[in-house]
């Protein structure tokens, strides 16, 4: 059979340009949202801190009776 035309082939070129009504986007830096990630960043951080040693010693516990 001969090269099928309905499949696209990987060398073939962009016919023709997409048409659009949007206007273009540049891409920026969104200094709000960065700020509200680092906030609930830094809140877990300050919540899960001090649960730190209590999973430490829930961890040596297992490591413990896991030699048993």
């Amino acid at each position: 059979m001969s090269e099928d035309e309905s499949e696209p082939s990987g060398d073939s070129a962009v016919v023709e340009a997409l048409r659009t009504v949007t206007p273009g986007y540049s891409s920026h830096r969104d200094v709000e949202m960065d700020v509200i990630g680092w906030s609930v960043f830094l809140g877990l951080v300050v919540l899960l801190v001090p649960f730190l040693p209590l999973l430490i010693v829930v961890w040596l516990i297992s490591k413990a009776l896991e030699k048993i």
